[in-house]
């Protein structure tokens, strides 16, 4: 990632700011880590009010913005810049000046670095979030969040899918296939040989799945039958999609042979069972006269 050089990088303007009593130590943004606050320095967008970058651009885009860095202490400053986040992922950010340098701050001096993001041409609308880092040569950093906006329609569209029963766990995967990021709620229901033998209400799950993403989850089911034949049932939804269902089949048994055929007769009984109850209540029910057969 390339990195400005205030003594060659022509962009990167200095500024001296006032003169600051040693006894007295300006305060930090609140946006900035203790870390980078107690070393006396900070960065954040340029200009005034601004917590974080935000832009929009279409696909192939490139965008402009300028970090601040403010040495408030009373040395000279050696910071590196760089883009984080998996949020970022194909977007190119570069700043000004060669790459591989440090920028240097004097005592008392904002530095003000330019850079770019590019927009890959092939990119799906939505946001990408990410940061951009400023660390100093103690390890120090100081963190601002990066919020681009990729224009185009807006599609959510959620799968689930490979649901399977493994053992006291639920596995299953996530896809994304829109192009705006989603939070999933997720329900859980099985049905066993004589009725429901699980059943959890919607709750929205602890994710953020952004667009084109597959996400490998599990649902723990500590209390599963010992002895069943069960089928479950995952519905997944998110705001502005298409509710999506999954399906996966199981069969508990005891372990070894004879408890297998044993548990193989029992489940037999038990759909023998759940028959003849279905057959009793059609039974049961009044004919077109209002009379029972």
């Amino acid at each position: 990632m390339p990195y400005a050089t205030a003594a060659v990088a022509a962009r990167a303007l200095l500024v001296s700011l006032p003169l600051l009593s040693a006894a007295t130590p300006a305060p930090a943004p609140a946006s900035a880590p203790a870390s980078a606050a107690a070393a006396g320095w900070s960065a954040a967008p340029a200009g005034e009010g601004r917590p974080s970058f935000y832009a929009e651009g279409a696909p192939g885009a490139v965008i402009e913005d300028t970090v601040a860095v403010t040495n408030r202490g009373a040395q000279p400053l050696t910071v590196r810049l760089r883009a984080a986040g998996t949020g970022t992922d194909g977007l190119r950010v570069a700043f000004a000046g060669p790459a591989d340098a440090g920028l240097g701050i004097p005592a008392r001096t904002r530095a003000e670095v330019p850079f770019t993001v590019t927009v890959p041409a092939d990119a799906r609308p939505g946001d990408r979030v990410g940061e951009i880092v400023v660390r100093d040569s103690t390890g120090r950093e100081s963190a601002v969040r990066l919020l681009i906006r990729v224009g185009g329609p807006q599609l959510a569209a959620l799968t689930v899918e490979h649901v399977a029963v493994r053992g006291d766990r639920i596995t299953y995967e996530l896809v994304n296939r829109g192009t705006t990021a989603l939070v999933p709620r997720l329900a859980v229901h099985a049905d066993g040989v004589l009725g429901a033998v699980l059943d959890r209400a919607p709750r929205t799950l602890p994710v953020r799945l952004p667009p084109g993403r597959r996400l490998r989850l599990d649902e723990p089911w500590p209390d599963r039958p010992a002895l069943d034949a069960v089928t479950v049932r995952l519905t997944v939804t998110a705001p502005g999609a298409t509710e999506a269902t999954g399906r996966a089949s199981a069969r508990f048994v005891p372990r070894g042979a004879t408890a297998g055929a044993a548990a193989a007769g029992a489940l037999s009984a038990a759909a023998v069972v759940a028959a003849v109850r279905r057959r009793r209540r059609r039974r049961r029910k009044p004919s077109r006269g209002g009379a029972l057969s």
